[in-house]
């Protein structure tokens, strides 16, 4: 497989398509220095991106919380995604859209001279976790832990947040393990390294409040798709000892989609029959 930059097709910037092998910046660009840049994680299925414009307001969102404005609208980023596609001829494909801030007049930290870019990309990626969704993923515990928000906007989608997420996903890798469950500021459990996280114990569910980590869109489609099965979500702070009583475990996100884990750290889980109808019900809803 070659490189993300080598691949034939066609990247959205500032507008326009260019040839994906031309689709560069500059060595100073802000957002390389500074991480001054955001960006969204889309899936299409069957030629239509799954909650498209509730992503593409985030992403403007994301870049209000960190400071710039994207110069582009919903209507306009929804129709650059929409482009992308046709140009590419994908109806199954992951989509990128980021913003950032790019090489200009400024190069020290502030950067209020230079102008704000953006693209939106578009490729095939199967499984994020391979055969995690039948035999259920395996996670190690993260050394990093999720900020205090009083420190970093962590309701924006962006790119300097991942930072401990990227390392974290390397140890765990390192270990033979697909991921790693990240702790918050307080010790509390918070999420994957890119991915939101779930639990079950006697037919209830449990998952981490969103108050310093981001609330994702596929978390809060799952969340609905429990309430309609009038089952019980408990929304809440929970401590590292309760992974012992949990009987099930599954992770959410757009590129995880819904995920079973078998194992976090010493913690084994069932892959259970809520497990797997959610897997079932949340691919039978981005497809109807």
């Amino acid at each position: 497989m070659t490189g993300y930059d080598d691949r034939d097709g066609f990247i959205w910037m500032d507008g326009k398509l260019v040839p994906w092998r031309e689709a560069n910046v500059h060595l100073l660009t802000h957002a390389l220095h500074y991480a001054s840049s955001v960006f969204e994680g889309e899936r299409a299925y069957g030629g239509r991106i799954f909650k498209s414009r509730e992503h593409s307001e985030r992403l403007r969102t994301s870049a209000s919380l960190i400071d710039f404005e994207i110069p582009y609208s919903v209507d306009e980023i929804e129709a650059a995604k929409a482009q992308v596609m046709q140009a590419n001829g994908m109806t199954d494909a992951y989509v990128r859209a980021l913003a950032w801030r790019g090489a200009g007049e400024d190069m020290g930290v502030a950067s209020r001279r230079n102008p704000v870019r953006m693209a939106v990309a578009a490729w095939e990626w199967g499984a994020y976790y391979g055969d995690a969704k039948m035999k259920g993923a395996k996670l190690d515990i993260a050394k990093w832990r999720r900020p205090d928000p009083a420190t970093a906007p962590s309701q924006a989608k962006a790119a300097g947040l991942y930072m401990i997420c990227t390392m974290s996903k390397h140890a765990a890798e390192a270990k033979g393990c697909s991921d790693a469950m990240m702790f918050d500021y307080r010790g509390y459990v918070a999420e994957a390294t890119g991915a939101n996280i779930f639990f079950v114990r006697d037919g209830e569910v449990h998952t981490p409040k969103p108050d310093c980590f981001l609330n994702g869109i596929t978390r809060q489609t799952v969340i609905g798709m429990l309430h309609d099965r009038q089952i019980k979500v408990h929304e809440r702070h929970i401590m590292p000892e309760e992974l012992e009583d949990f009987q099930q475990c599954w992770l959410t996100g757009t590129a995880a989609e819904v995920t079973p884990v078998g194992q976090i750290g010493d913690y084994n889980f069932e892959v259970g029959a809520l497990a797997r109808e959610m897997v079932d019900a949340y691919e039978k809803l981005v497809r109807a």
